[in-house]
């Protein structure tokens, strides 16, 4: 069950259109998240080059609008997604770090991942270590995280599962909302991973966030 909560972060004027359902990182990330040859290694390399390639220019995009609208959704998840559980947090698909400073003071460390190199080697100042790997195969142990962070990021379900200990939150933020180009709706994250699931959604900003738990487990308000 996902409860949707009220927008309390109003929106402001001009929202970068980058992305409509035609977009199409917007194919990819579905079928990563619902098919289970949906990443095959030719897809990854494509990945690959393509943030590489963006990498020396990602934080200097739209003078800094996006950095700003990151800050306000992601604020309000880690605010109204009820108590983050204790322990450390996997960030993946971490880039250069945007919002690694935000997870920081909530947990007991943070590790960022990414599949691009260039990306991870300018994320200076960030406070967190740093690992180059795939999404769709997690160099962590099994049940190690108290929360995986994903921000516009590729969901893989079977993994998020994986390492996510027994009372861990799944933290999914889209900064641009359905304009995001790797982009789900909350209800989709929910649906795509294993077992039973539920959470808290919302609105803030530019984007939607959503904090999903195992039914059961502690944390949602």
């Amino acid at each position: 069950m996902l409860r949707v909560l009220p927008r309390v972060v109003p929106e402001a004027p001009g929202r970068p259109e980058l992305a409509g359902g035609d977009h199409p990182m917007r194919k990819v990330t579905r079928q990563i998240a619902f098919e289970r040859d949906g990443w095959t290694p030719e897809r990854a390399g494509k990945v690959l080059e393509l943030f590489d390639s963006l990498a020396p220019t990602w934080d200097e995009r739209d003078g800094g609008g996006r950095g700003d609208a990151l800050r306000l959704v992601l604020g309000d998840a880690l605010d109204r997604g009820g108590p983050m559980p204790p322990g450390w947090c996997l960030e993946v698909g971490c880039g250069t770090g945007a919002a690694t400073g935000q997870l920081a003071p909530r947990f007991a460390g943070v590790v960022g991942l990414d599949l691009s190199y260039e990306m991870l080697a300018r994320a200076s100042g960030a406070p967190s270590g740093r690992l180059q790997a795939d999404g769709a195969n997690l160099p962590v142990h099994s049940a190690a995280a108290a929360a995986v962070a994903l921000v516009n990021a590729f969901l893989f379900p079977e993994e998020v599962d994986r390492v996510l200990g027994p009372a861990g939150a799944v933290i999914w933020v889209n900064t641009l909302g359905d304009r995001t180009p790797i982009h789900l709706p909350a209800d989709d994250v929910l649906a795509a991973l294993p077992g039973d699931w539920e959470g808290v959604a919302s609105e803030a900003g530019w984007g939607t966030w959503a904090v999903l738990r195992r039914v059961g487990s502690a944390g949602l308000t």
